[in-house]
């Protein structure tokens, strides 16, 4: 919750505080609902729209915690990797059978309100510690797979979430690579047979091809991993949550100062884009400084002081 929650409410903040002048935009409903589905961070499985676009992924980072967090406490270890194909398996199996999400609402945000609050209160204080992680953990995963806007594209992310931990386990000899592999071939494939998958990032050669960069991206980076990384791409990995909340809003008001760039000149469209990197670099080293990194450390802070239970410090 500290270091995703703090700069996610100042970016809202921004964002409203502007909207005298850029208007939110239209696909965020204006009602009481919205601000319940921003609250919990559980936007797109509620099937709401965020403030920004990008908060979109938000939800899926948030539905992967509350899992982690679950398993945790209840003491179960995916040393197998099993996890990353049963999401696999479901993506598959979702898009075959799904057109889109069986439930939808606006009483959806209000429910998962109440259990992530509910959820997040005995966590926190101890009191029914394993019942409160195990009920998010259960509205996590029934949200993903049953009011997600995509509900086989949350499951596949999902998938490639949990491969990342069966790669880790590998790395660490703890286990095999046939997980990995499985996974990653029923998350290439579930765009090939879906029913909804009409947009052109999942047709299948485009798809398959993200994939497969993805793949190598990653290999690239345990090729590496023993190798000293150079200054500037360790400094924009601690500043990455920062520049990817930030960037979009600074964009947005850099382009509505500048008007449509697409068929302006060249050297036109390169200033601006120098403009714009000059605002969201320094922008995003600012916000991680004062606002990430010292939330961070108060919730440390807070988790060494008010409990030496591994459970509170896992969530």
């Amino acid at each position: 919750a500290f270091r995703l929650y703090p700069l996610y409410l100042a970016v809202i903040a921004v964002v409203m505080a502007l909207a005298w002048w850029i208007p939110v935009r239209p696909e965020v409903p204006r009602d009481a609902a919205a601000a319940a589905a921003h609250a919990t961070m559980l936007l797109d499985v509620v099937g709401v729209a965020g403030v920004m676009n990008t908060m979109w992924t938000l939800s899926y980072e948030m539905v992967f915690y509350l899992l982690v967090t679950a398993l945790f406490v209840t003491g179960v270890r995916d040393r197998r990797g099993l996890l990353a194909v049963a999401f696999g398996v479901a993506a598959l199996v979702a898009g075959l059978a799904l057109s889109g999400a069986p439930l939808s609402g606006g009483w959806l945000s209000w429910t998962s309100f109440g259990v992530f609050a509910a959820g997040l209160a005995g966590v926190i204080s101890g009191r029914l510690r394993t019942a409160a992680a195990c009920a998010l953990g259960v509205m996590a995963l029934a949200l993903l797979l049953l009011s997600s806007r995509v509900p086989w594209f949350g499951a596949a992310i999902l998938a490639v979430m949990f491969t990342g931990t069966a790669l880790r386990r590998w790395e660490r000899g703890q286990g095999s690579l046939w997980p990995v592999a499985l996974a990653a071939s029923l998350v290439t494939v579930c765009p090939v047979w879906a029913q909804n998958a009409g947009w052109w990032w999942v047709r299948p050669d485009v798809w398959g091809t993200t994939v497969v960069l993805a793949g190598l991206t990653f290999a690239a980076g345990l090729a590496f991993r023993a190798r000293r990384v150079p200054a500037a791409l360790t400094w924009l990995g601690l500043m990455s949550y920062s520049l990817y909340l930030v960037h979009l809003p600074v964009l947005i008001v850099v382009m509505e100062v500048a008007g449509e760039m697409r068929w302006s000149p060249l050297p036109l469209q390169l200033g601006v884009s120098a403009l714009f990197l000059a605002l969201v670099l320094p922008g995003s080293r600012l916000t991680y400084r004062f606002l990430e990194r010292p939330m961070q450390a108060l919730g440390r802070r807070l988790a060494r002081g008010g409990s030496r239970s591994p459970d509170i410090r896992a969530a």
